[in-house]
């Protein structure tokens, strides 16, 4: 069974086309402040008809109630993807998923024994690489999606070394900062897929 695969902080109905036709399973939209921030308007635009089988994340960092509501009612993302301590006080309506992110640098966190999270370095969407020996530790219940610092080139290693249930990547498919790249999406997601 090939690893679960999600491109995140898309842009552009070019690149989601792109993705899903790649074999992306996810599709992440950045509604946090970020070069990738997206209105709920645009995500809506680009996500049109999209195969039902392909989640869409929305993912956030310490949003208020209010701004999360806006996307939970218009959007109506399958995921929300935001930091484990906002779980803590946001209303998550049911049918949508919620995914941690428990970041390296934290410790002493209770990490879910059942539930999709997203493992990461402190800062998303920068290329910040984890400890893979310290994430294969935690990644034996086959819920924990690797992020940070990964790209074609390494992938493959990152999946034999640290065996997550999925993979997530932003800037490595970018030719600049914010901006997506068709050739490097592909590329990532057949090196993730062909990895035994």
């Amino acid at each position: 069974m090939s690893v679960f695969v999600k491109i995140c902080g898309l842009t552009e109905r070019v690149h989601v086309e792109a993705a899903i036709e790649a074999g992306a399973d996810a599709i992440g939209f950045v509604f946090a402040q970020s070069v990738r921030q997206i209105s709920i308007k645009n995500a809506l635009k680009i996500t049109q008809n999209i195969p039902k089988n392909i989640l869409r994340i929305a993912v956030m960092l310490h949003p208020k109630q209010q701004d999360w509501n806006m996307i939970a009612n218009e959007f109506r993302p399958d995921v929300l993807q935001t930091d484990a301590v906002d779980f803590e006080y946001l209303s998550v309506p049911r049918g949508i998923e919620r995914w941690p992110v428990f970041r390296e640098h934290q410790r002493d966190v209770e990490l879910p024994l059942k539930r999709k999270f997203v493992y990461e370095g402190e800062k998303s969407g920068h290329g910040m690489r984890v400890d893979w020996d310290r994430a294969a530790l935690i990644a034996s219940k086959d819920n924990l999606i690797l992020a940070g610092g990964l790209s074609h080139k390494n992938v493959c290693e990152a999946i034999s070394l640290v065996h997550p249930f999925g993979v997530d990547v932003s800037s490595a498919v970018e030719s600049e900062p914010g901006k997506k790249d068709i050739n490097k999406i592909k590329a990532f997601i057949n090196a993730a897929k062909s990895c035994n």
